[in-house]
């Protein structure tokens, strides 16, 4: 009998990618946002959706015994968590300890939470293996604070546990109201209003990008295999692009000659990222969606959902 499953940030990108992905498996999905930022409307048909803060005290009513949890819910966007300290703690760190207790009070069969590839920020070993740790922001902070609580939760009560460091996620529902967007979405929707999408810096920056549906394929497998349990896996490509190249493609798939604007950098981003992917590949996952099969998706996504070009 499969496990009924979890997802708190259900109304979120990477989360509602996932519950589509169950659904369409034959899993029972029980969702939790506060819809801070996630949106609703995002939240699959089939889904049993709670409103609730991960803080909140009532959260494991809502814990299923025996289910395995998919915890995504975090302020994530590092402008915003340089700005918010205590917000971006609380979220973070005080909401991530209350879903591990939920976890433990309920005996959920298992916590697979999101770490970041923000914790390599200060790494110059490329690619990054899971061993080298860095964090230089206020969120990947943050998010060390959050696996270390979670290795003492594994060391003390045996809560098993699988954490996952996303590098740069894309694909369909991608968070662009975010203050600061990811590339993907900002230059594809600013391109197609006929406007200049802004690259911070100087374009040079390079980064990891993996397709949500791959991102989806090892998520299922960390259901489904033991050898995941109280492991920590690097989920991006193997393979990094400059944000100018990621421009120059965007903007031949939709045919535009218009040039991007150039702003200051951003503080407290890394220069580079690259996942060293070779432990998840060991128990034979391999991202399968090449960037330009995964951008022409993706572009054709926003040409299907009638997405407001006027935001």
């Amino acid at each position: 009998m499969k496990p009924i499953i979890v997802i708190t940030g259900v109304a979120g990108f990477i989360g509602s990618n996932l519950a589509d992905t169950l659904l369409k498996k034959g899993y029972q999905v029980v969702g939790i946002d506060d819809l801070s930022s996630g949106v609703r409307e995002q939240i699959p048909i089939g889904v049993n959706f709670k409103e609730l803060d991960i803080r909140s005290p009532s959260l494991q009513n809502f814990i299923p015994p025996g289910s395995v949890i998919f915890h995504l819910a975090a302020k994530n966007c590092i402008s915003d968590c340089q700005k918010t300290p205590v917000d971006t703690a609380s979220i973070n760190v005080v909401g991530t300890v209350n879903i591990f207790e939920a976890a433990l009070q309920a005996k959920a069969h298992k916590i697979i939470y999101a770490e970041s590839s923000s914790l390599y920020e200060e790494s110059k070993r490329l690619p990054t293996p899971e061993t080298e740790i860095y964090p230089m922001s206020l969120y990947a902070v943050s998010k060390l604070a959050g696996r270390l609580f979670a290795e003492t939760y594994q060391r003390f009560h045996n809560l098993r546990t699988t954490a996952l460091r996303y590098f740069c996620v894309y694909g369909p529902r991608q968070d662009y109201r975010r203050t600061i967007p990811p590339v993907m979405s900002a230059f594809i929707l600013n391109l197609m209003r006929g406007k200049q999408p802004t690259i911070f810096g100087t374009g040079d920056k390079r980064r990891d990008f993996i397709h949500v549906d791959d991102v989806n394929a090892f998520h299922l497998q960390c259901l489904n295999d033991p050898k995941t349990d109280g492991a920590t896996f690097n989920i991006g490509s193997g393979v990094n692009y400059s944000i100018r190249e990621i421009y120059n493609l965007v903007a031949a798939l939709l045919q535009t000659d218009i040039l991007p604007r150039f702003e200051p950098d951003l503080i407290g981003e890394a220069q580079e990222n690259l996942a060293d992917i070779s432990r998840a590949k060991a128990l034979g996952w391999v991202p399968k969606i090449s960037l330009e099969e995964g951008l022409s998706r993706f572009v054709d996504y926003y040409r299907t959902t009638q997405v407001s070009l006027n935001l």
